[in-house]
């Protein structure tokens, strides 16, 4: 970790007050909102499959992007292609604010709404998973038209950069490089942790935000679908949710199945599919209170070489890495690190 950060000209991660611990690291986007300008992305709308389990409807089906120019009257470097995570849209502050850094950085940026995010919720049917790849091969592919034959990279948040892995790993040249943060590789080791008591509060507001996107689908939700949400209050966990909603509508015959296949690590770990992959980072911090770090740890272990870079800051809790020298919309220190990463790889 010292050598890259080295390279790249960037101190290693040091909390700052007030936000100590992995709680406030992980709160501090909803407890100090980001000033952020006006978003003015011009609405892009992508090509999108259909997940097997999802009712067909009329037409084609969409996903929304927002396409925000690099800062300055700069020809960009390249089109990075930024994924929120669960339950987040294109609107969420911290995916804004990465993307207000690679801009100042001379990036294009496409903020993707994946399947159900506001505001794209009403031009497809149905929600996301780990792996969409139904849905994110098509888009990525037209991504990669908007790109103008520059370099196609991508950029993910938690879920957003498993989803980025995923398609990465089936679909090997689709991107030029790969930046993930928090991002979860072991989806069953995830769904336990997040289900440990002193995360219930995490798990509920989670829960509350995926039952609103399903029920808010304007093209409907089934009978036993609403069911399996409304009844006695709502799923009480993820893997609930999970098991009565993401893994039918991806085609998986259970919700072990789903996070067994929908987790990238094993593959990670093969050689043959772990070359294939485009340049990749990985930034995982050891105190996540959402995502273990033992998948990755396991990662950095049998992988680490110059085309799969892994860092492990002992602190920065989930999607937080809010650090000292920090200053506004610069971004916090993941979102330089990921800015000065990918500017490596189009201008080295």
């Amino acid at each position: 970790m010292p050598e890259l950060l080295g390279h790249l000209e960037l101190q290693p991660f040091r909390e700052r007050l007030p936000w100590r611990g992995a709680d406030l690291q992980t709160l501090r986007d909803s407890l100090r909102p980001v000033r952020l300008p006006p978003d003015q992305g011009r609405p892009v709308e992508l090509n999108a499959g259909r997940p097997p389990g999802v009712k067909a409807v009329p037409g084609p089906e969409r996903l929304l992007a927002l396409l925000d120019p690099p800062l300055g009257s700069t020809d960009p470097l390249a089109l990075v292609v930024l994924l929120h995570g669960l339950g987040g849209s294109s609107a969420r502050e911290g995916l804004r604010r990465l993307g207000w850094a690679l801009q100042g950085a001379g990036f294009a940026v496409l903020r993707l709404n994946l399947r159900g995010a506001d505001p794209g919720r009403h031009l497809a049917p149905g929600t996301y998973a780990a792996n969409s790849n139904a849905d994110l091969l098509p888009a990525l592919a037209q991504a990669r038209q908007l790109a103008a034959g520059r370099p196609l990279l991508g950029a993910g948040l938690s879920l957003g950069g498993t989803q980025l892995l995923n398609a990465s790993l089936a679909a090997p040249g689709l991107l030029d490089g790969l930046a993930c943060i928090s991002s979860p590789l072991d989806l069953g080791g995830c769904s336990a942790q997040i289900e440990r008591p002193r995360n219930a509060v995490y798990q509920r507001w989670l829960l509350r935000r995926l039952v609103c996107q399903t029920l808010a689908d304007p093209f409907g939700v089934g009978a036993e679908e609403r069911q399996a949400l409304e009844a006695g209050g709502g799923p009480g966990t993820i893997r609930v949710f999970d098991a009565a909603i993401t893994a039918p509508r991806w085609g998986y015959s259970s919700v072990a199945q789903y996070y067994a296949e929908a987790s990238p690590l094993q593959r990670l770990l093969e050689p043959s599919r772990r070359t294939a992959l485009p340049p990749t980072l990985l930034v995982q911090a050891l105190d996540d209170p959402w995502v273990p770090a033992a998948a990755t740890a396991q990662v950095a272990e049998l992988a680490q070489g110059p085309g799969l870079e892994v860092l492990l800051p002992s602190r920065g809790g989930h999607n937080g890495f809010h650090c000292r020298g920090d200053r506004g919309l610069q971004g916090c220190w993941s979102d330089r690190l990921t800015a000065l990463w990918l500017s490596r790889l189009v201008q080295p």
